[in-house]
């Protein structure tokens, strides 16, 4: 992201950015690091598995560091899936709970830092989305004339 879009932003908006920068990232490499090292799978390649779990989370990384806010916005959906994976580990996998715990808390300041850098960059940047009241006005004239 080059200097002169980073000095326009708000102090808080910056906050947010690293924020969900540094959760985004670290959720990268702790899932990579789990899956090779930490607690590599009997049966599976460890390399195919830390493949197959980081790919998701690749696909929004360009927009991320280049600091979209609606690719911010929409990489919670892909959050979702570790979110949930984390909270099934949590129950079903006692060995592996303090794993779970560490992807959780990276999940969730992600997903917090994307919303939140998300709202406050996209007001700074004036985009808003039309209200629905005003979207049923729009269509109802239309449809009455």
């Amino acid at each position: 992201m080059p200097d002169s879009v980073i000095n326009d932003m708000q102090p808080t908006t910056r906050a947010f950015r690293l924020l969900a920068l540094g959760a985004n990232l670290g959720l990268l490499a702790w899932v990579a690091i789990w899956q090779l090292s930490l607690s590599p799978h009997p049966h599976i390649s460890s390399t195919t598995l830390a493949i197959a779990w980081c790919i998701p989370l690749l696909l929004p990384l360009p927009g991320i560091l280049a600091g979209k806010p609606y690719t911010h916005a929409w990489a919670n959906f892909v959050l979702m899936l570790y979110f949930l994976h984390a909270l099934t580990i949590l129950y079903v996998d006692g060995g592996e709970r303090l794993l779970a715990v560490v992807e959780l808390l990276l999940t969730s300041a992600a997903f917090a830092g994307n919303i939140l850098y998300a709202r406050t960059r996209g007001k700074e940047l004036g985009m808003k989305l039309t209200r629905l009241s005003e979207v049923e006005k729009k269509e109802r004239a239309k449809f009455e004339k």
